[in-house]
């Protein structure tokens, strides 16, 4: 999904949804309720740290890679469990080609909300601006999985791996134009059309084996994304391990 999960409704609707999707997945499928879009601005100037580019933005944390041309990323992580109130929460985590500098991205991951004091888990893939198709296999908390988004032209490849249940989803789309001007692995606070959503605390989330073009993510000084409001972090980023390894930590909603 992409740096800010848009709503086609009002909250109170995908509340409605994510209560449905708790108990019924496949109804993601036809009518899915969230959307991921590119980040939402860098809102500090960059500055270089052991040769990282830090900033936060609104609705991302992790890692994007840019200078380059991008035909693959990947990652592995474990699905966080989150703690849920009564609040309605919102938080993605996923890989993708496109997002930081373009209005496109294609990517897949997973999905942690809260709805009604409840948890729901889901997994999706999404080729922004179009809207997020949800899967509709079973994802629970600690989860292992692994995704991969690749290209071959304007042809790509969207993979997700659930390893602890043993299925996988791919799926093959076609578009043509797109930059692929940058690769990221993210933790991310989807929006609304009225800005961003309330982020679900989901702890930390551990992300191991992060590459693009088959390279630790950490050969393209990539950039250090915190999650930040004004004054307020909302999610820190630690720093790359192995040039590959990294965790994001909730701070505040």
């Amino acid at each position: 999904m992409s740096a800010t999960i848009r709503l086609t409704a009002a909250t109170a609707v995908a509340a409605a949804v994510l209560s449905a999707l708790a108990t019924s997945p496949a109804a993601a499928v036809a009518a899915p309720a969230l959307r991921m879009t590119p980040v939402s601005g860098h809102i500090s100037s960059h500055h270089l740290v052991g040769g990282i580019r830090n900033s936060t933005s609104s609705n991302w944390a992790g890692y994007a890679a840019t200078g380059t041309t991008f035909t693959s990323v990947s990652a592995s992580w474990v699905q966080p469990a989150v703690s849920c109130s009564s609040a309605t929460t919102y938080s993605s985590f996923w890989v993708g080609i496109d997002g930081d500098g373009s209005n496109s991205v294609e990517q897949t991951g997973t999905e942690a909300d809260c709805s009604g004091g409840r948890a729901v888990y889901s997994s999706w893939y999404e080729m922004y601006p179009a809207y997020p198709v949800n899967y509709s296999n079973t994802v629970s908390a600690g989860d292992h999985f692994t995704a991969t988004v690749s290209r071959s032209g304007s042809t790509y490849t969207l993979t997700l791996s659930d390893t602890t249940r043993g299925w996988t989803k791919t799926t093959t789309k076609t578009q043509s134009g797109l930059s692929n001007a940058s690769a990221e692995v993210i933790a991310e606070a989807p929006s609304s059309s009225t800005g961003v959503l309330p982020l679900s605390n989901f702890g930390t989330a551990s992300f191991t084996g992060a590459t693009a073009n088959g390279q630790a993510i950490g050969n393209y000084s990539p950039d250090k994304i915190d999650m930040a409001s004004g004054s307020t972090t909302k999610a820190t980023t630690s720093s790359l391990s192995g040039g590959e390894n990294f965790s994001v930590t909730y701070n505040h909603s």
